[in-house]
């Protein structure tokens, strides 16, 4: 007998009549739960420390004091002082414990009060709160990375007043401005440090000493004479060969900055923000070129900087400059002037060392740098900000006036000056090896982290509904970033135009 079986297909929504087995299971909402133990021996290490610990001769270096009275046996052989295991100093348990909860990427680096009460949940020792702040103190890395709440460190030193007029200066450049028909980009700024009165001479960037020197001859020396001291920073017109010989032959010292502490020529920096001010005011309002109104800037300028209670007194910019009674009234004026500075610069340091701290360290010591994150190159609009805050350790080599030290750097800083202020050093506790390796960073003048493009190794053309914008694909020597890169090729010709050819 055969038997034939047909089979037809039915939709579901036709299915009305279907039975369960056509039918696709429905089961209720629920939450499946993984239940997960974690098997440790730790516990059962810091057991047999205990019984080492409690033995005669190990007793006297756990300091308990008689504490170990109220301790408490469990059914596992731990001892407990009120529910929290007793850690021993025997063994180096407690550096396990303080290591597992410190430098794990389960804690990532909690500061010494966070770790205190993470920790006292589970474990207990003598004097655990003020060990846990020095092993925290002692993490190299926390140093490097964490930001310090704390005063600036190093008082306040001023520089000698001077005696006479254009006897001390003090110097600096301000550059990248808009180039002027004439071809000019920077303005030299000279200022003399008793009388504020200052000297704004356009130059080129890319003038060479040997122009500079004439300019200085001309405009300063002549007018002024040979100074005595010259304060400046360590730009590189001003640490060349030929601009330190120069000055030897003169008889002028020159007193430079430390390595990134703009504050040394504050006299400078100072001139520059209000010369600055009175530029850009110049151009809104009149127009044309800056060198065009620069010339008109210097007496303006000058009377701002002597103040109220010299104008009240009669006292012009230029007045202990010339006159028809230029020996008697100039001396006069001297001595007014060096009176009026010295109240003006004790007040000065009384209110600046209100907001800063001393600090000083030892031949020998170990500190680490101070490094700025915002001083990188600038790379497809953002800055390298996960860069460390410090590098190091460093010993210092010899101490440099009151508030400066020379480091030993290696070979792969040798870029840097070796004498820098107290305020970009700190003290290194750690006895750690230096975990990130110098050849893998570069750091620049101004201590601030360079990247720079080696080769452009593609071309592309981004299309927009309105326009189209080349890119390239640029190689970078990067330790800590990326490595290629796609950036705007008009950008990336104009700040590095030796990459096309």
């Amino acid at each position: 007998m055969t038997t034939i079986v047909r089979f037809f297909i039915t939709f579901g929504k036709a299915n009305v009549v279907a039975d369960a087995l056509s039918r696709k299971e429905y089961s209720g909402r629920g939450v499946k739960s993984l239940t997960m133990t974690i098997h440790s021996h730790l516990s059962m290490q810091i057991k047999e420390a205990q019984l080492e610990a409690l033995k005669p001769e190990n007793m006297a270096g756990e300091t308990l004091r008689g504490m170990d009275k109220n301790f408490e046996v469990r059914d596992d052989g731990v001892y407990y002082f009120i529910n929290r295991i007793w850690t021993p100093k025997f063994g180096g348990y407690r550096d396990v414990v303080m290591n597992e909860a410190h430098k794990t990427r389960y804690s990532i680096h909690p500061g010494s009060d966070k770790m205190y009460l993470n920790l006292k949940k589970l474990y207990w020792w003598p004097n655990m709160k003020a060990e846990i702040a020095t092993f925290v103190g002692k993490c190299l890395t926390c140093a490097k990375v964490k930001v310090e709440y704390q005063k600036p460190s190093g008082l306040l030193q001023q520089p000698k007043i001077p005696e006479w007029k254009w006897e001390r200066i003090t110097m600096d450049f301000i550059t990248k401005l808009p180039k002027t028909t004439g071809g000019y980009d920077t303005i030299w700024v000279i200022v003399d440090r008793l009388t504020k009165s200052a000297h704004f001479l356009p130059i080129k960037e890319t003038d060479k000493m040997e122009k500079l020197t004439r300019t200085y001859l001309k405009d300063i020396v002549r007018l002024h004479g040979v100074p005595i001291s010259i304060i400046s920073d360590r730009d590189s017109r001003f640490t060349s060969c030929f601009w330190q010989s120069l000055q030897n032959s003169l008889g002028s010292r020159l007193d430079m900055s430390t390595t990134y502490h703009p504050q040394t020529n504050g006299k400078s920096e100072r001139t520059i923000q209000t010369l600055e001010d009175m530029l850009r005011a110049c151009v809104i309002d009149f127009g044309k070129a800056w060198d065009i109104h620069l010339p008109l800037c210097r007496s303006p300028l000058c009377w701002a900087e002597l103040g109220d209670t010299q104008l009240a007194r009669g006292q012009t910019p230029d007045s202990a400059l010339t006159g028809p009674e230029i020996i008697r009234e100039t001396t006069e004026k001297i001595v007014q002037i060096r009176e009026r500075l010295k109240a003006s610069r004790d007040r000065q340091k009384s209110y600046a060392d209100k907001r800063r701290k001393p600090l000083e360290f030892q031949v020998g010591d170990c500190v680490l740098l101070k490094v700025s994150p915002w001083k990188g190159m600038i790379r497809f609009g953002k800055r390298d900000k996960l860069n460390p805050r410090y590098v190091g350790p460093f010993e210092i080599l010899a101490r440099i006036g009151p508030v400066a030290y020379k480091l030993r750097l290696p070979q792969e800083l040798s870029n840097i000056h070796p004498t820098f202020h107290v305020s970009n050093l700190k003290k290194c506790l750690s006895d750690e090896t230096l975990v990130n390796p110098l050849e893998e960073i570069e750091l620049n003048e101004s201590l601030g982290f360079v990247e720079e493009p080696v080769e452009i190794l593609d071309r592309e053309v981004k299309k927009t509904k309105q326009s189209r914008i080349p890119i390239v694909k640029v190689r970078w020597n990067a330790k800590r970033g990326p490595e290629f890169t796609w950036e705007c090729e008009d950008q990336m010709q104009q700040k590095y135009p030796h990459l096309f050819p």
